[in-house]
C-alpha cells in the first residue's frame, strides 16, 4: 500500500539485511523497530525466510529485510535459505552489509563484498558487536573495509544495546532514492500473527535445548483461534525434528522439557498479542526433512 501524505523530499526504498550467519541481522532489525519480529539465537542459520520490518520515519520509509546468514550450502535447507538472500539482495534499492567485528578481517565475506563492491549498489558497512572490542581494535578493521569499499560509509554499532544505531539510520537514509510511504505509518511488519507465533515457539525450542537439537527443527501452526470477547486466542502447534532421537529430547521427563518450551513461548506471544494465550504443543517426526523440497515447502521455506 503506498501512502500519498508523505512529505515533499521524502525517501523510501527495500534495504536487505545481509551478513554471515550470527552477524546479528535479527538484532538490529529488532532494535530498529522497538518491537520483536525476528527471533534471535545462537545458533547458525535461525533466520531462514525474508523478514520485513518498517521503519517510518518524518522524512523516511525504511523497509528493511532480514534475510538468512550467507554460507556455504550444502543441503536443499541451506542452498534455499542463500537463495532467498541472494534475491532479497538483488531486489533492494540499499544493502546494509552486517559484520561481526568481534571476527576481525574473518568476518569479511568474500561473497558479500563481490556482490556489494560492484558500482551500482548502494551499500553502507555496519560493523557490529563493538560493545565487545576496545576502540584501538576497531581501528584495522575499519580501514580494511575502507580500502576494499572505498567511498562506502562503515558505522561501528552496538545492535544490542543501540549505541550508534541512530547515525547508521540517517546513513541508510541518505541512500534511499526519493519515494513514497510504501506502508501505513503505524504498520512494522508483514508477518502475520500466526508467523510471528510459530517462530517464538521455534526460539523457545532452541532456547530450552541449546545443543541437544539442531537448528533442523521447524514449527507449524495447526490451529490459531482467537476468540476476541474472551481477550484470547488459542494455539496449537506442531514441532517438527529429523530423527527419532531428537523427539524425547524435546518432551523431556515426564514431559517437563516441552512444558518449559510451551510456557516460554505463551508468554512471549501474550507480549506480542497483547492478549492472553492459551498454547498447546505437539512433537512430530519428519525423517529428513531438510532434504525433501515437499516438506521444506511445507513449513515454508
Amino acid at each position: 500500500m503506498t501512502d500519498s501524505a508523505a512529505p515533499a523530499g521524502h525517501r523510501s526504498g527495500f534495504i536487505a539485511l545481509v551478513g554471515r550467519p550470527n552477524a546479528g541481522k535479527s538484532t538490529l532489525l529488532n532494535r530498529i523497530l522497538g518491537q520483536k519480529v525476528a527471533i534471535v539465537s545462537e545458533k547458525p542459520q535461525t533466520t531462514r525466510t525474508r523478514i520485513l520490518g518498517i521503519k517510518t520515519l518524518r522524512d523516511a520509509q525504511l523497509v528493511l529485510v532480514d534475510t538468512p546468514g550467507i554460507h556455504e550450502a550444502r543441503d536443499l535447507l541451506n542452498k534455499r535459505m542463500v537463495a532467498v538472500a541472494e534475491q532479497a539482495l538483488a531486489d533492494a534499492d540499499v544493502v546494509l552489509w552486517l559484520v561481526d567485528a568481534t571476527r576481525g578481517e574473518r568476518g569479511l565475506d568474500e561473497r558479500i563484498l563481490r556482490i556489494v563492491s560492484q558500482p551500482r549498489v548502494r551499500c553502507c558497512v555496519a560493523l557490529n558487536k563493538v560493545d565487545a572490542l576496545a576502540k584501538p581494535a576497531l581501528l584495522p578493521l575499519i580501514a580494511r573495509v575502507a580500502e576494499v569499499l572505498p567511498g562506502r560509509e562503515v558505522v561501528p554499532i552496538s545492535a544490542l544495546d543501540g549505541d550508534n544505531v541512530d547515525r547508521l539510520l540517517e546513513v541508510l537514509q541518505s541512500l534511499l532514492p526519493e519515494g513514497p510511504r510504501y506502508y501505513a505509518e503505524e504498520e512494522f511488519t508483514d508477518q502475520t500473527e500466526r508467523v510471528l507465533a510459530q517462530e517464538i515457539v521455534r526460539e523457545k525450542v532452541y532456547e530450552q535445548t541449546q545443543q541437544e537439537v539442531p537448528y533442523s527443527t521447524a514449527v507449524t501452526i495447526d490451529a490459531f483461534e482467537e476468540q476476541p470477547d474472551r481477550n484470547l486466542v488459542v494455539i496449537k502447534a506442531t514441532i517438527h525434528v529429523a530423527r527419532d532421537s531428537q523427539k524425547p529430547i524435546l518432551i523431556g521427563r515426564g514431559g517437563s522439557k516441552l512444558k518449559s518450551i510451551g510456557q516460554r513461548a505463551r508468554q512471549e506471544i501474550e507480549r506480542v498479542l497483547g492478549c492472553r494465550v492459551f498454547l498447546e504443543l505437539f512433537v512430530r517426526v519428519q525423517e529428513d526433512w531438510t532434504g525433501d523440497l515437499r516438506r521444506i515447502r511445507e513449513f515454508g521455506l
